[in-house]
């Protein structure tokens, strides 16, 4: 089958698309976009979320099939150019990157979450989060980074 997407901003066609096929391994291996991760392949960790129709889904769970004719924006898509997101470059000075492999689900999960509230209290992150796993920061300074970036984007506002 053939899928017709725009993803970051940029119309895609890829061919070939098996039934099985997810929308991770679409980005991942077809579009060449290795920022999702794969890790647990059942939509419980949260390291393949990316944005579908504006909204975060897992993309381990999504069928790339039902992609097509839609818009999906992944951490790439973040940045402008060279120059990071907010969210992305608070997880860089608060050091809340640390193997890497949950970062990206997580910056677009709390990217999401002050596009909607820019003074998210400490329980609003981590219900934001809770769908995310992490085994190597404890949390405190991915939380440190959501706090950085929402208070930089009020200010900017």
């Amino acid at each position: 089958m053939r899928v017709n997407f725009t993803v970051n901003g940029t119309p895609e066609t890829v061919d070939d698309v098996w039934e099985g096929e997810s929308l991770l391994y679409l980005l991942r291996e077809r579009a060449g976009l290795p920022g999702s991760k794969n890790a647990c392949e059942q939509g419980e960790c949260g390291s393949c979320t990316v944005y579908l129709d504006g909204t975060p889904v897992c993309s381990c769970l999504v069928a790339a099939g039902q992609v097509h004719g839609r818009s999906v924006r992944t951490v790439e898509g973040l940045a402008s150019g060279d120059k990071l997101d907010p969210m992305q470059q608070a997880f860089v000075e608060a050091g809340a990157v640390q193997c890497g492999f949950c970062t990206p689900g997580l910056i677009v999960q709390a990217h999401d979450l002050i596009e909607r509230n820019l003074e998210p209290s400490d329980v609003e992150i981590r219900e934001a989060l809770a769908g995310n796993l992490c085994r190597c920061t404890g949390y405190e300074k991915i939380l440190d980074a959501v706090r950085l970036a929402a208070q930089r984007k009020a200010v900017a506002r």
